[in-house]
């Protein structure tokens, strides 16, 4: 099998402000453990960056940009998109195919819209998926905590099986790229 890591949304303007998630500097610095493992056993790192209208997100804007804190190598790879499905109408696909890629890691935020629909997309293609479960996060919203939420997807991603291909969950200390 080979793997890839997506770091998903991980963006100033998602971890700075207003609009900071959940423990953005600690999933920031469980992100970085993963990738650095990742570097080291050769898998390639992929950091996907949302953007979207004038005022929010906005390309090359610095709410744009990935989060401060956040270790990126020139090596790695980075992917634009615009929907919470970080495959379409991107390269996405065909950059995993370039690179005989057959399993993701996933990290990232938000968790209940870019990582999740992310990851369902992933399986409908045939990617089995690994959600690093301390590596991603969440603003919340008005019925659910950001814990809540996290807790939430960590457990109801794993129960996905009508793809063929599931979901592990794993700990970002657990992680291991060897295997």
């Amino acid at each position: 099998m080979t793997t890839a890591v997506l770091i998903i949304d991980v963006q100033q303007g998602l971890c700075e402000g207003a609009g900071e998630a959940y423990d953005c500097s600690g999933t920031i610095g469980r992100i970085n453990s993963v990738t650095l493992k990742a570097r080291e056993s050769g898998v390639a790192v992929i950091f996907i960056q949302h953007e979207s209208e004038p005022g929010y997100l906005e390309y090359q804007t610095e709410a744009w940009q990935l989060a401060n804190g956040l270790d990126a190598e020139p090596n790695d790879l980075y992917v634009r998109k615009t929907t919470p499905d970080s495959f379409l109408r991107t390269d996405l696909l065909e950059i995993l195919k370039q690179h005989n890629v057959t399993e993701i890691v996933v990290c990232g935020m938000h968790t209940e819209f870019c990582v999740d629909t992310t990851i369902r997309k992933a399986l409908s293609l045939g990617f089995p998926v690994t959600l690093v479960s301390d590596a991603h996060t969440s603003a919340g919203n008005s019925a659910l905590s950001p814990q809540q939420v996290i807790a939430h997807h960590n457990v109801m991603l794993t129960n996905i099986t009508s793809f063929g291909p599931v979901v592990t969950t794993v700990e970002s200390t657990e992680l291991d790229f060897s295997v």
